[in-house]
C-alpha cells in the first residue's frame, strides 16, 4: 500500500507491500485526488479501499485527514483511532489524531496524543511541533516553546517549527523575535506561501520589499502549487497590496482567496442559522422568568461575547491588566459543559433543544462545571475572562446558569466587522467568514439573536462595548466596563499596551499598540466590492451605518 502525510498538506507515495492490486490502485488515485485538494472525491475512494481492505490502517489515516481538511473533525477522530487500533505504533496517525483532537477543542486529550506519538517516535519533530501548539492551548507557553526549540535542535532545518515558534512568539508579544524565527522559516522553505501569511502579521510588508517580490514570484507558478498554499498566497498578497497602498488589488486577492477556502470546507448554513433562529424560539420572556432562581451564585466569569473582530481582544486586554483579572482567551468550555449536561438527558438533542429538557439541577450543573474547569486556568483571580465571540448564542443560557457572571458584548460597525473577518485567514472555525452573502446572513441573524437577549433579559445584563466609542474616550468606555465586572477602578487599565500575556488571536499584535482610530471606516474603501455582503446584511445598509443597524477570532498555531 501507500502511506501519506496528507496531513501537512505535503503528500508523499511510499511503496509498501500490498496484497491486492485493486486496493492498491484505488489508494493511489485517493492520493492523487487529495493532493490535488479534491477531498470529497478522495474522501470516497479512501472509504472504498476500506471496504475492501478494513484492516490496512494507512487508508483509516488517510481518510482522518482528508476528513479534517474539510472541517468533519468527529469523523476523522474516528478513522484516526481506528487506523492506531490496526497499529498503534504509528506515530503520524497518533499526531495527526491530536491535531483533530485540538480543533475540537479537547486540548488534554489532543496533548496524549501527541505524547504518545513521541513515546513511539521520541525524535519525530512533526509530534514535537504539534505538542507545543496544544501546549499554547492549555495555556503553557513556556513548554509550548520548549517543544518548538526541541523540534529544531531535532531537525535544524525544519521550517514547521520555526514558524510555529514565531507565531508563539507573536503571542508572547516578542514581536522581534518572533520576525526573525518566521523568517528563518521563509529562507528554509521560500516556497511555503502560509510563512509569509503570518509574517506580515508582524511586520508590515513596504515598496521594494523583497518578500513582495518572493510573493510575486510565487503567484506566477501558482497552478504548481496545492490549493492550501494558493490561499496562503492570496491572503498574504492581499496583506502586501494592503500595507503598500493598493486596496483594490487586496480585496481582488481576498476574494480569490476566501473563494478557495470556501471550496475547501464544509458549512451548513441552513443549520446554522436555524440554530439561532430555534435559541430565540426557545429562551422566551416566560421560559427566562421561570428559571431565574437556576443556576450558581459565582461571579468570577467575564464572557465577551460578538462576531469576530469585532474589538473582543482589546477588551479583554484592557480587562486582563487589572491585577484582579486573569484573561483565559477564546474557551470552548461553555460549550463543552453545555454539550456534557445535555448529553445525560432523556430523549434531548443538542442545544438550544437540551435547555427545554434542564431541570434547575441541570443548570447549577452547567454552572459548577463550567466555574470549575475556568478556575483551573487561574486559581486566585477575582475575575476570568473568556473572550469566545461565538458564545453569544450561549447569553440566555449563560444568564441562568451562571445570574452574577458579567456578560460584555463587543460591538463594532457591520460594514467594519464583516470587511475585517473576510479579510482574515482564520487557522481553525469560522466557516461563515469565506463568503460575502454567508457572512452577511450570518451577521444579519447574530443581529437579530442580540436584540432578542436584549428584550429577553433583565435590564443591563448585557453591555454593549462600542469599539467606536472604546477609542474616542477610552477611559469614559473603560471605566464602565471595569464598574460592570464589580471591580474596583485600576488606572492600569488604560495602559493595557503595556500588559505582559499570551494572547492567542488574529489582533495580537494590535492590542500591543496604544489605542488608535485608523481602523474605524475601514470597510468605505471597499464598498464597490460589498454588493453580495450589503444585500445579505439588510437593504438600505452601508458603510457607517447607523447604531441601530449595529446589532450587536486565530490566529493560532497552524501545523505543518
Amino acid at each position: 500500500m501507500y502511506k501519506s502525510r496528507a496531513r501537512s498538506g505535503q503528500t508523499q507515495a511510499v511503496r509498501t507491500p500490498a496484497k491486492a492490486d485493486k486496493p492498491q490502485a484505488t489508494f493511489a488515485a485517493a492520493l492523487a485526488l487529495h493532493r490535488a485538494g479534491r477531498l470529497t472525491e478522495a474522501i470516497a475512494l479512501y472509504k472504498r479501499v476500506l471496504l475492501i481492505r478494513p484492516d490496512l490502517p494507512e487508508p483509516h489515516n488517510n481518510l482522518g485527514a482528508a476528513l479534517a481538511s474539510v472541517g468533519r473533525l468527529d469523523e476523522a477522530v474516528a478513522a484516526y483511532r481506528r487506523g492506531i487500533e490496526l497499529n498503534a505504533n504509528n506515530a503520524e496517525t497518533h499526531a495527526n489524531l491530536g491535531h483533530s483532537l485540538r480543533d475540537l477543542g479537547m486540548y488534554e486529550a489532543s496533548e496524549q496524543s501527541f505524547r504518545r506519538a513521541i513515546l513511539v517516535a521520541p525524535n519525530n519533530v512533526e509530534a514535537h511541533s504539534g505538542l507545543g501548539t496544544v501546549l499554547m492551548d492549555l495555556g503553557r507557553p513556556a513548554e509550548a516553546e520548549a517543544s518548538f526549540r526541541r523540534a529544531i535542535v531535532l531537525k535544524p532545518d525544519y521550517a514547521g517549527a520555526y514558524n510555529n515558534l514565531g507565531l508563539a512568539l507573536k503571542e508572547a508579544g516578542r514581536l522581534e523575535e518572533s520576525r526573525r524565527a518566521l523568517e528563518q522559516a521563509i529562507r528554509l522553505a521560500p516556497g511555503n506561501a502560509s510563512y509569509y501569511d503570518n509574517l506580515g502579521a508582524v511586520r508590515p510588508f513596504v515598496a521594494g520589499d523583497p518578500y513582495v517580490a518572493a510573493l510575486d514570484a510565487l503567484a506566477a507558478n501558482a497552478t504548481s502549487l496545492a490549493v492550501k498554499d494558493r490561499m496562503h498566497l492570496h491572503f498574504a498578497r492581499a496583506k502586501a497590496r494592503e500595507d503598500t497602498g493598493r486596496p483594490q488589488d487586496a480585496f481582488r486577492e481576498l476574494l480569490a482567496g476566501n473563494a478557495l477556502k470556501r471550496q475547501q470546507i464544509e458549512y451548513d448554513e441552513t443549520a446554522t442559522l436555524a440554530r439561532m433562529d430555534r435559541t430565540r424560539q426557545v429562551f422566551t420572556p416566560d421560559f427566562v422568568a421561570a428559571r431565574k432562581d437556576a443556576g450558581i451564585a459565582s461571579s468570577i466569569p467575564v464572557f465577551i461575547v460578538g462576531m469576530p473582530r469585532s474589538g473582543s481582544t482589546l477588551i479583554e486586554q484592557i480587562l486582563a491588566s487589572h491585577p484582579d483579572v486573569h484573561g483565559a482567551g477564546e474557551l470552548n468550555l461553555f460549550e463543552q459543559t453545555t454539550d456534557a449536561v445535555g448529553k445525560r438527558l432523556t430523549g434531548a438533542r443538542s442545544f438550544p433543544d437540551t435547555v427545554a429538557a434542564m431541570s434547575e439541577e441541570d443548570f447549577r450543573t452547567v454552572g459548577a462545571l463550567y466555574v470549575e474547569k475556568l478556575v483551573q486556568r487561574a486559581p486566585d483571580a477575582r475575575r476570568i475572562t473568556d473572550k469566545m465571540p461565538a458564545n453569544f448564542i450561549f447569553a440566555g443560557l449563560i444568564h441562568l446558569a451562571l445570574p452574577n457572571a458579567a456578560i460584555i458584548h463587543a460591538v463594532r460597525d457591520p460594514i467594519d466587522t464583516c470587511v475585517s473577518c473576510f479579510s482574515t485567514h482564520f487557522t481553525r472555525g469560522q466557516p461563515q467568514t469565506y463568503d460575502l452573502a454567508e457572512l452577511g446572513r450570518y451577521y444579519r441573524y447574530y443581529r437579530n439573536l442580540m436584540r432578542h437577549w436584549r428584550d429577553v433579559l433583565p435590564p443591563g445584563r448585557i453591555i454593549d462595548v462600542r469599539y467606536e466609542e472604546l477609542v474616542a474616550d477610552l477611559e469614559g468606555v473603560v471605566r464602565r466596563i471595569v464598574a460592570h465586572c464589580g471591580l474596583e477602578w485600576n488606572a492600569r487599565c488604560l495602559d493595557f499596551h503595556r500588559t505582559e500575556r499570551t494572547i492567542r488571536t488574529a489582533s495580537a499584535v494590535q492590542v500591543r499598540r496604544p489605542i488608535y482610530q485608523s481602523s474605524v471606516g475601514r470597510g468605505r474603501k471597499y464598498e464597490a466590492f460589498l454588493g453580495p455582503l450589503l444585500a445579505a446584511l439588510e437593504p438600505g445598509v452601508g458603510c457607517g451605518a447607523s447604531p441601530e443597524l449595529i446589532g450587536e477570532q486565530p490566529t493560532s498555531l497552524v501545523r505543518n
